[in-house]
This record gives C-alpha cells, sequence and structure tokens, in this order.
C-alpha cells in the first residue's frame, strides 16, 4: 500500500476531513430541506468549528444549534447572530448566557419544566436581562421534553409569557430514529417529530402565545421526512460528516463518510493475525454504538491509505493502541501491512470522535488543497 502523500508529513493519528464529501453532504440536505419548503438550523456539535461553520451557515443571521456554551460564545465572537443552545438550561450558565444576550446576540435557551421556568424568570427579573426560551416537546420518549398535550406545557408557557420571557418556539428531536430498522420506520418517526411539534405550537397559539418557531430534526429524519408543513425549520448534526452509526441506519453510505482518523501500522502478532496501529481509543473514542446495529465494526472500519474499506476493522482497542484483527478467512494478511503502513479509520460516531482531537486536517482533491481547521474546545 502508497502512503498518501498529504498524510506523509503529519504526525499520525490525526483526523481527516473530506471537505469534497463533507461540501457535498451539506448540499445534499440543504437543497432537500429547502425544496419542502423549510430552512436547516444545522447542529454545530460534531466539529465545533469556526471554519466548518462556514459552509454550514450561509450568512451571520443565519440559525445554527449548539451544545456548549463554549460554541455559542465563539460564533457570537466571529458574529454570528442567531443560536439556539439545545441542552436544558440549569441556573448556573444564565449568567454567560445574559452576556450574550446583552451583546445582542439572539441566543435561545431551551427548557421543560416549571423549575427552569422559574429560574430564568428570577434571573431576569433581578438583572434587567431579556431571555428567549425554546421548550422541548418529547415526541417519542427518547429523552427529555414535555409531551405536546401535557397541562404543563401551556402552563409553563403562559408564566413565562406573563413575566416577560419571550417563548420563540418549540423544539423537538426524534432521537428513538437512530434506533430504526427500516425507512419506513425512519419516514414514521418524522412524521411523528412534526406532529407532536405542530401539535404543540398549536395549543400555545390557542392561549394567545405566538410561538413563531417550530423546531423539528435529527440526521435521519431530516433525510425521510416528506411533508414540512407547520415546521419553520430542521435541525440535523452529524449529517454533515455522516459514521459508521448513521450508514448502518440507512441514510447515507460509508463513500458519504467524510471523517476518518489516519493512523500508522506499528507491530504485529503474526501468529494471533493482530496489526498494531497508534489509534487507540484516545483518538478514535470508546464510542461502541455500531455493537447493537446490523454491522459491528468494532472501534472503526479500517481503510486503505486512499479512503478505500478493506473489510476490516478495529477490533479492540487501548489508550494509544488499536488491534486491527484479521480473520483467518481474510483475504488479508499481516505481511500486507507493514510496520509504518498509514491506514484510514472511519468513525462509529463522528461527534465523539472528532471531540478527541483539537484540530483537523482538510483535504479537498477537487481544489488541490490542504488546511487545518481548529476545534472550539471545552463548555
Amino acid at each position: 500500500m502508497n502512503n498518501s502523500p498529504l498524510a506523509d508529513p503529519m504526525m499520525t493519528p490525526y483526523l481527516l476531513l473530506d471537505k469534497d464529501r463533507f461540501q457535498r453532504n451539506i448540499d445534499r440536505l440543504t437543497t432537500r430541506i429547502q425544496a419542502l419548503g423549510c430552512q436547516l438550523r444545522p447542529h454545530l456539535k460534531t466539529l465545533r468549528s469556526l471554519e466548518a461553520g462556514a459552509y454550514l451557515l450561509e450568512h451571520r443571521r443565519s440559525p445554527a444549534t449548539v451544545s456548549t456554551l463554549a460554541e455559542a460564545e465563539a460564533f457570537a465572537s466571529a458574529g454570528y447572530e442567531n443560536l439556539l443552545y439545545a441542552v436544558g438550561i440549569s441556573p448556573n450558565k444564565l449568567g454567560r448566557i445574559a452576556a450574550l444576550r446583552r451583546r445582542g446576540i439572539q441566543l435561545h435557551l431551551l427548557l421543560d419544566s416549571a423549575e427552569q421556568a422559574r429560574a430564568i424568570v428570577g434571573y431576569a427579573q433581578q438583572h434587567s436581562v431579556a431571555f428567549s426560551v425554546f421548550i422541548e416537546i418529547d415526541c417519542d420518549g427518547h429523552r427529555g421534553g414535555i409531551r405536546a398535550d401535557a397541562p404543563q406545557l401551556t402552563g409553563i408557557a403562559e408564566y413565562l409569557h406573563h413575566n416577560g420571557v419571550e417563548v420563540s418556539g418549540v423544539m423537538t428531536h426524534a432521537g428513538e430514529s437512530y434506533h430504526a430498522r427500516s425507512w419506513d420506520e425512519i419516514a414514521a418517526a418524522a412524521e411523528q417529530e412534526c406532529a407532536a411539534a405542530t401539535a404543540a405550537a398549536a395549543r400555545l397559539r390557542q392561549r394567545g402565545i405566538p410561538c413563531p418557531v417550530v423546531s423539528v430534526g435529527s440526521t435521519p429524519t431530516a433525510h425521510a421526512v416528506s411533508s414540512l408543513a407547520g415546521v419553520t425549520e430542521v435541525r440535523a448534526g452529524v449529517f454533515s460528516t455522516f459514521d459508521l452509526f448513521m450508514s448502518n441506519v440507512g441514510v447515507c453510505s460509508t463513500e458519504d463518510i467524510a471523517l476518518s482518523v489516519v493512523t500508522s501500522v506499528i507491530g504485529h502478532n503474526h501468529e494471533k493475525g493482530w496489526v498494531f496501529v497508534d489509534a487507540g481509543w484516545m483518538a478514535l473514542s470508546r464510542d461502541r454504538g455500531t455493537a447493537t446495529q446490523r454491522n459491528d465494526y468494532g472501534y472503526g472500519l479500517v481503510c486503505g491509505s486512499q479512503g478505500t474499506p478493506l473489510d476490516l476493522t478495529i477490533a479492540s482497542a487501548s489508550q494509544e493502541h488499536g488491534i486491527i484483527v484479521i480473520p483467518p478467512d481474510s483475504a488479508w494478511q499481516t505481511t500486507d501491512f507493514p510496520t509504518g503502513t498509514t491506514l484510514r479509520i472511519l468513525p462509529n460516531h463522528a461527534c465523539a470522535t472528532a471531540a478527541m482531537h483539537h484540530h483537523y486536517q482538510v483535504i479537498s482533491a477537487q481544489e488541490n488543497s490542504a488546511e487545518v481547521w481548529e476545534r472550539i474546545t471545552g463548555w
């Protein structure tokens, strides 16, 4: 196997982003959602990078989703103005959010309890700050949120509204779609997601609360939804890079996965059919999300230096070592991978793998370019 000339000067392991695939994935979903008369509010959590955000967001006023206040602060400092912090709010974070709101950043909070609502109202009144809130709706029992027909939904919304806190919208996330076994199941989850969000918004509007934003989304349902009637925006995150989990769900192929970890062969156990690489779980993450899916990829799918899958996986990983176990019936042998051979590993979960790296090597065959993108770290 020939080592990639772009990778040769770089110290392995490192994270590689194929910008051509990244752009193609973004274009695919953006075109689809626009054709359905809606807009994307992309989740920036996968790469957490200002450079990546420039491709995901058309302009500084484009709606975006973040999962940490560190992201919100970094994107706000770069001039982005419309951010949804899509993690349930805790009172200790209200000061940082208030600071961004005072700078003119349209940063929206997320809540699903009366306790959170009281904390927001109390802080707003004590510190004379205006907050904007999304109420999280539970569409499938996956995690948090309030059921669309629950009495506390209108109670919380009216309490916020009458105490000067803007209820900007409702938000739901069809997390159970990640466990779907067929395209029909994903499509059904998308329909259920939209129905829950639009029903919740309708209840609030009947009580005199405008609720202008109806936000839905997950990567699987965003690709399967057939109607977005009554929905104003769609959120999705890992769609820009995809990963092996999404490939197993059926929304992409391995050829669409834009993210990989470049690693070097560092040794062998020829008797056991083992090949050792310098990418352990510190480079790949401990995510084993494909273990319960139709294809178990261990800690990642092994590819050649140019990204061609080799039908081998990282079978086990310690902190700085990965082990490729070559099956007895494989077309490959340990001697096919001399020490120093460069390989790429496709990740089970792109978000988890990207989080193990402080920066990304970004290549484009179309542009014949190589660059480095920095990751926003911390919370």
